[in-house]
């Protein structure tokens, strides 16, 4: 007799699991108006209370300037990788407004939440998929990268398009475009960040083997095609611009501050009080209140597998969404030395599955429990939302203040003739150069990419800043250029612009 996806199941009893799970979907209701409300409601919320005044940071302004015609593109170092920039391209290549860019970014981000839930309607109960999309569309982080050009968040919708794809395909042979669903889930988390889908195919992989699925060779030949696909683009750029794929790692590793044994986890907790990056991340930890969500994760994890472990039905589903999300998780909790809360947005959406199972079945005791339940998940909720909203209003107000700040300082730099053509380089050139329109070059660190003498002789022929800040000193070949005050950024003061071959100062401001 042929083993089916569950360990110790018959073909006949792998066919009735299934139908009582779509049974009990359908007597939850349809998931359609249920996941509908859940994205619109994220990005309903994300327009109103986080994108505007947003601005583009650091990383936004490199993926946006390699298609944006406001400015040359920015130097495109070897661990990013292309499939943000595609992403963004229908607008940002169309027009320089942030505005439009984060509308097109915020919807897109609602439907791409609505499309990676939507996937698994057949396998989960229709509250339990909205719960989940509302506990991870509402925590700070995915809120405030709703609308951003960055990658980590598509890289979580993937994971969600390419795990529920896989249990299909394993556990309902009927389904023809599971399979190829689950490839294309892998390959756009590749497109993304081609490291994150090696770790998301491992354990779909192992899973397979696992559990005997139905067609596993074929999961297994899929799953390397889905991550060859979407790193082809990566692996040949690292040959013709990085001089081979085993540098371009070298590279990322070292940019990364050399990947190895870390163990990263205080700093993750950390950096929930609302940090874009801590790094290094030896701050004090002011506000342990925005981490009490990150230790209870673990148990109510555990809570939800076991409640679908007595129910008898989704434990299979469930399991595998935790084992992914852990594995998603693990390379940057013990092998990056620093944080970025953005980092595990794949791993909280799968995460999210088992948290939200547990929390629907804990409102459905006897009769005499259910208000009492209800109204502690309720509560429990509540003060969940509100310390989300805290501090994702702290992170964009931080970066809303940035933004006027660079406009300003971009401004000045205008009005002194560093006007396009020209080059910035030095302290924060990334994102001050793309708002003047000009080319950013830094002479050493992660985006090095001239030399000294090359600036220099830049200046000989089209407008170049040197920024330095307050404490520090110009390159000794600038030292001789006009410098000029620039307006303070945050709590950096005392910026000055090393300003060489720029037509005369405007002066009719």
């Amino acid at each position: 007799m042929r083993k089916t996806d569950v360990i110790g199941e018959t073909p006949v009893g792998a066919v009735v699991a299934a139908r009582q799970g779509t049974v009990a979907a359908a007597a939850s209701g349809s998931p359609l108006p249920w996941l509908a409300a859940v994205s619109a409601a994220f990005t309903l919320v994300h327009l109103a209370l986080v994108a505007p005044g947003l601005g583009l940071g650091w990383d936004e302004s490199v993926y946006v300037s390699q298609v944006s015609p406001q400015a040359p593109a920015a130097f495109f170092s070897a661990p990013r990788a292309r499939g943000i920039t595609y992403l963004v391209a229908p607008v940002a290549a169309l027009t320089t407004s942030v505005t439009a860019l984060r509308v097109f970014m915020a919807v897109l981000a609602g439907c791409g939440l609505f499309l990676a839930l939507w996937v698994w309607r057949r396998l989960l109960p229709a509250p339990v998929l909205a719960m989940a999309g509302a506990l991870f569309a509402s925590l700070w982080i995915t809120m405030f990268y709703a609308s951003q050009a960055m990658p980590n968040l598509w890289v979580a919708y993937g994971s969600l398009v390419a795990v529920g794809c896989f249990l299909r395909a394993a556990q309902q042979p009927s389904d023809r475009w599971a399979p190829a669903g689950m490839a294309a889930g892998v390959a756009f988390a590749a497109l993304m960040r081609p490291t994150d889908a090696v770790w998301l195919a491992l354990p779909l992989a192992v899973a397979a083997v696992v559990m005997r699925a139905w067609r596993w060779p074929l999961l297994l030949v899929l799953l390397a095609a889905g991550v060859a696909a979407g790193c082809a683009q990566w692996i040949a750029e690292a040959y013709v611009s990085y001089g081979g794929l085993g540098t371009r790692l070298d590279r990322a590793s070292e940019i990364q501050g050399r990947l190895g044994w870390y163990f990263s986890v205080d700093d993750h907790v950390r950096a929930l009080d609302g940090r874009i990056l801590c790094r290094p991340c030896d701050v004090p930890w002011r506000r342990p209140a925005t981490a009490l969500w990150f230790f209870a994760l673990p148990l109510l994890v555990a809570a939800g597998l076991w409640a679908a472990s007595r129910a008898r039905r989704h434990h299979a589903e469930l399991v595998v969404a935790t084992v992914a999300g852990a594995a998603l998780a693990a390379p940057y909790l013990f092998t990056v030395g620093y944080a970025a809360p953005r980092f595990l947005l794949p791993a909280y959406a799968l995460l999210a599955l088992p948290v939200a199972y547990g929390l629907v079945r804990a409102c459905r005791p006897r009769p005499w429990g259910r208000r009492i339940a209800v109204g502690f998940v309720a509560a429990a909720l509540a003060a969940h939302l509100a310390v989300q909203y805290r501090v994702v209003d702290s992170a964009a107000d931080r970066v809303r203040r940035d933004t006027a700040e660079l406009g300003r300082i971009a401004a000045e730099l205008n009005a002194l003739g560093v006007r396009p053509p020209c080059v910035v380089s030095g302290t924060d050139a990334i994102r001050i150069a793309f708002r003047a329109g000009c080319a950013s070059r830094q002479r050493s660190g992660h985006d090095e990419s001239i030399t000294p003498e090359e600036l220099a002789a830049m200046a000989r022929h089209r407008p170049v800043a040197v920024l330095v800040g307050e404490e520090g000193r110009p390159p000794a070949w600038a030292r001789a250029w006009p410098a000029h005050p620039l307006p303070g950024l945050g709590k950096r003061t005392g910026l000055r612009a090393y300003v060489m071959g720029a037509p005369p100062a405007d002066t009719s401001r």
